[in-house]
């Protein structure tokens, strides 16, 4: 609300006319308002042992406004000591010195009314760095718990990744442990293959004794064809001779019968050479089939040791084989399951340090984030204060304002209904007062200039 007083001189009517003026203010806040007082000017006059005073006041009034109110229309009284003329030396400057104080009166006003915009705009700052300030928190205790969930996060593939080394330093005892079992099967089968090689050779010697034993056969076989076709030969060329005896004797005989002094008996020794033959014959058929029987028994019996070892070899060369094929089949499934443990092993280091790489660089980036946070946190708090302080500055001033128009209000309020507002002005000078004063439903109805 404006509240404004004017006083009209005139030589013969002095009117004072109070006019409220009333307005509608915005929003929550408080009324101040900037006065100047009015000059007091004292004038000498040839004619009058007295002096001219007059007061000119202004004040701005600003607070909650309650809408239009209609002004109360006062009774005016007339003094009419006043209605007698006065003999008065107007200074010429007193336009200027008006001019001026109006001048310093809008000027007082508009720096009032920045000055309500600037607490405003200060409270609204104020807000907003209040809301950013609770954010931040939020956002400070929601970061909060992201560090504990990735340290959390790190400290379980920390876990994983210790596991996983002790999972390695197993496999690597069990890996060493299968290749010592490869190597023990690897010397088993050198040996193996060594005994099968001494057990190659020890067949082809036996082979050769066997394939000897059957040309021994053979030539026995030959030489009891011989022998036979010998004891033929001799048992034709004794028949021959036999035939040949008895012819002889078929021929001697006169001769035998002629002399009878010989007394041979020719069948006797014909039959003891027969036996004689035939028992060297038989003495040597047998010694033959006996020597042929036993070599024979013998090679069959060497034949057949040497089969059943042959054959016992060869079982035993079979069982090798097949051991063989199942060590090797094992190396490469060992192999393989070495090469798949080996690649999970490298894939798993390269996955846990790609996690800790990557934990590494959110940690720095929530790192980076947090002190940038905090940064902007401290110039954020810095400004607050900063505002804060230029708030209490204005608090202050503000507050000042009030006490000195509370007080001016309190010493209208004390003088009654009428009051003088002097200014002295000094050679060059002008003394100014600022007054603030709450605005209220009461005012003043009249004012009275007095002549002194």
């Amino acid at each position: 609300k404006i509240r404004g007083y004017s006083l009209t001189i005139s030589s013969r009517v002095s009117t004072v006319t109070s006019v409220r003026r009333s307005g509608v203010g915005a929003g929550p806040g408080f009324g101040a308002g900037f006065g100047a007082g009015g000059s007091n000017y004292s004038f000498s006059s040839s004619s009058m042992s007295g002096g001219y005073g007059g007061g000119l006041g202004g004040g701005f009034g600003g607070g909650l406004g309650d809408g239009f109110i209609q002004p109360n229309i006062t009774a005016v009284t007339v003094n009419q000591s006043l209605l007698a003329p006065l003999n008065l030396e107007i200074d010429p400057t007193i336009q200027a010195v008006r001019t001026q104080e109006k001048e310093q009166i809008k000027t007082l006003n508009n720096r009032f009314a920045s000055f309500i915009d600037k607490v405003r705009f200060l409270e609204q700052q104020n807000k907003m760095l209040e809301t950013k300030w609770s954010l931040l928190q939020e956002q400070t205790t929601t970061r909060s718990n992201i560090d504990a969930m990735f340290e959390a996060y790190i400290a379980n593939l920390r876990r994983q990744l210790d596991g996983l080394g002790n999972e390695k330093i197993k496999l690597e005892g069990e890996l060493r442990n299968m290749q010592g079992l490869v190597e023990d099967f690897k010397n088993k089968y050198e040996d193996e293959i060594n005994k099968r090689a001494s057990v190659e050779n020890e067949f082809v010697l036996l082979k050769k004794d066997v394939d000897a034993a059957y040309m021994n056969k053979v030539e026995l076989e030959a030489k009891v064809d011989a022998l036979q076709d010998e004891i033929n030969f001799l048992r034709a060329v004794y028949e021959a001779e036999l035939r040949e005896l008895q012819s002889q004797i078929k021929d001697t005989s006169v001769i035998v019968e002629m002399d009878n002094s010989r007394n041979l008996d020719m069948d006797a020794i014909v039959a003891e050479v027969r036996a004689q033959y035939e028992d060297i014959a038989n003495r040597s058929r047998a010694e033959a089939e006996s020597w042929y029987k036993q070599k024979f028994e013998e090679m069959q019996s060497s034949a057949g040791q040497y089969g059943e070892d042959l054959r016992s070899t060869k079982s035993e060369i079979a069982e090798l084989n097949r051991m063989i094929a199942r060590l090797q089949n094992e190396i490469e499934a060992v192999k393989g399951q070495r090469a798949n443990l080996e690649a999970q092993i490298a894939e798993a280091e390269e996955r846990g340090e790609l996690a800790v790489k990557d934990a590494k660089l959110r940690i720095k980036d929530l790192e980076e984030a947090l002190q940038r946070a905090k940064q902007d946190m401290a110039r954020q708090v810095r400004e607050y204060q900063e505002l804060m302080n230029v708030k209490l500055a204005l608090d202050i001033e503000i507050a000042t304002y009030r006490k000195l128009l509370e007080g001016e209000e309190s010493r209208l309020s004390s003088g009654g209904a009428s009051a003088t507002i002097h200014v002295q002005q000094t050679s060059g000078g002008l003394s100014s007062g600022y007054s603030s004063s709450s605005i209220s439903k009461t005012s003043v109805s009249s004012v009275s200039s007095k002549r002194f």
